[in-house]
């Protein structure tokens, strides 16, 4: 009940990140203006309230998974295994 009662804030926190976050340039800016929401929920909800931004970005992540996988017929493990070697790619320009 206690996270039920925080989570329509937190997703609408979350859909204003995301609004900034699509399309920032540098990408690089990313993460650091993601910390920016994560400090602020946690200032706010505490750990319960990280939680809930957890929850919610995975709920949201997989829905998109899910759809990038339907649209591009492929597999969703075929979408993640190219989010991983992404991943790799870029670890290993570093």
């Amino acid at each position: 009940m206690r996270l039920a009662g925080m989570t329509p804030e937190i997703s609408r926190r979350t859909l204003v990140m995301l609004r900034g976050l699509a399309g920032l340039e540098p990408p690089e800016q990313v993460p650091e203006e993601a910390m920016v929401v994560a400090d602020a929920v946690l200032a706010q909800y505490g750990t319960d309230g990280l939680r809930v931004l957890v929850m919610t970005l995975a709920a949201w992540a997989t829905a998109q998974i899910e759809n990038v996988a339907e649209l591009s017929g492929r597999s969703h493990e075929a979408v993640l295994d190219a989010m991983e070697l992404a991943c790799m790619e870029a670890n290993a320009e570093d």
